[in-house]
């Protein structure tokens, strides 16, 4: 059924599920080990752990706010709802900033893993084809997610046997033990690791094509996450008895060199292969994501109103999508990918520390409000831990982003 102006209610709580693991199951777990070592050292486990309690504490408050209010647009219209116009107005510009800069991120690890030397013209060319998929309707992208996460899980599954149970020497011998173990390091790690889980988001921000949202979307959030908690801990810990904290923290591609420390080069060519699908598929969901907020935010004149438009065939946020690509095509072409996930963090961690303020006022018992507490707290905290760079770009489109909406409010008054 389509509500006059909306999109189509077609995703049920496995749709939905996949559409979660195929944003969070992603390249990041292919990536983010590495720089999260280095902060961490020996501390990685226990850097996953915080961002896990964090991420469940923002999916559980996204899951108690997307079935009071089942529309598009995700913490832009929990913010607006319950914060205020101003506060939406800046979840919705952090979402759409950020999660721009992660859609550059992973369509440069897509060329990185497929055609290195030439990954930003492969980049761009795997943003048009996905947008020319989802352009036709999210049931396609779906069926598209769920082989990608499949081939993903499976990839994931041999990389942890092979390390569990290969005869290498755990790849410690003559490298350094990796860093020594301080707070700030776990957090710091904990901020970049985050990276690797921020995908629930994407079945909130698809609420308006969910079938009885209300029920589905607080199923489906905790359950993807819960996946995704389980393989990232048994990935970790594999790759961690291959290489040793010190050996991941120096690792390009950790997860290729932890099957040949493993005695398993063999599969190398396999885990380039599942992260560069795992990359697309994450692509995919974050373009999904950030064309429905636009949708959300053009609907109430925070964008152009041009890009509220609903293809009237394929029911889909056309204009938002085309010019969400756009601009990704422009960014994987110029920027820099270790600039973008940082980038991307600092924006995403913002947006769930609104998300999170927003589910503080659903309900006023001591009990209710423990886990947005948490997660409001712990999110301002790993964001503003990341390194220094990544905070300062970061604040500083926060800023332009609050500057704009002032400037709208006093050019309509």
């Amino acid at each position: 059924m389509t509500e006059q102006g909306g999109l189509r209610r077609t995703l049920g709580v496995g749709d939905a599920v996949v559409i979660g693991l195929g944003s969070m199951v992603g390249a990041g777990i292919f990536t983010a080990l590495s720089p999260a070592a280095r902060a961490a050292g020996s501390g990685l486990l226990a850097a996953l752990a915080v961002a896990g309690v964090v991420a469940y504490c923002n999916a559980t408050s996204s899951a108690r706010l997307a079935a009071v209010y089942p529309a598009s647009g995700g913490t832009y219209v929990y913010g607006r709802e319950r914060l205020g116009e101003f506060w939406g107005h800046l979840a919705g510009w952090a979402f759409v900033v950020g999660k721009t800069a992660s859609c550059a991120a992973m369509a440069l690890t897509v060329g990185a893993y497929l055609w290195p030397g030439r990954e930003r013209a492969v980049a761009v060319a795997a943003v048009v084809a996905l947008t020319a998929l989802g352009y036709r309707g999210i049931s396609r992208s779906v069926r598209v997610t769920r082989v990608i996460v499949a081939v993903v899980l499976a990839v994931l599954a041999a990389v942890v046997v092979a390390c569990l149970s290969g005869d290498g020497d755990g790849g410690t011998a003559g490298r350094e033990p990796g860093a020594r173990v301080t707070a700030g390091g776990v957090l710091e790690a904990a901020g970049l690791l985050f990276f690797a889980f921020a995908g629930y988001a994407r079945i909130a921000t698809l609420g308006e094509e969910v079938r009885d949202p209300a029920r589905t979307i607080p199923r489906a959030i905790p359950l993807a996450l819960g996946v995704t908690l389980v393989v990232y801990a048994a990935v970790a810990v594999a790759v961690l008895s291959a290489l040793g904290a010190g050996g991941l923290a120096e690792a390009g591609a950790p997860l290729v060199e932890a099957v040949r420390a493993s005695e398993a080069g063999w599969l190398a060519p396999v885990v380039r292969v599942g992260a560069a699908v795992a990359a697309l598929g994450s692509l995919l969901a974050l373009l999904l994501g950030v064309s429905r907020t636009t949708l959300a935010m053009a609907r109430d004149g925070h964008l152009p109103r041009p890009l509220a438009a609903v293809h009237p065939r394929f029911q889909v946020p056309h204009r938002a999508e085309l010019a969400v690509a756009a601009v990704v095509a422009v960014a994987a072409a110029t920027v820099d990918l270790r600039g973008a996930i940082g980038f991307s963090s600092f924006g995403v961690l913002l947006y769930y520390a609104i998300a999170n303020a927003s589910a503080w006022t659903l309900n006023r018992s001591a009990a209710a409000r423990v886990l947005p507490g948490a997660g409001l707290v712990g999110c301002l905290v790993l964001a503003f831990t990341l390194p220094a760079a990544s905070v300062v770009a970061g604040a500083g489109v926060v800023a332009v982003g609050a500057l704009i909406h002032a400037v709208r409010r006093t050019l309509v008054k």
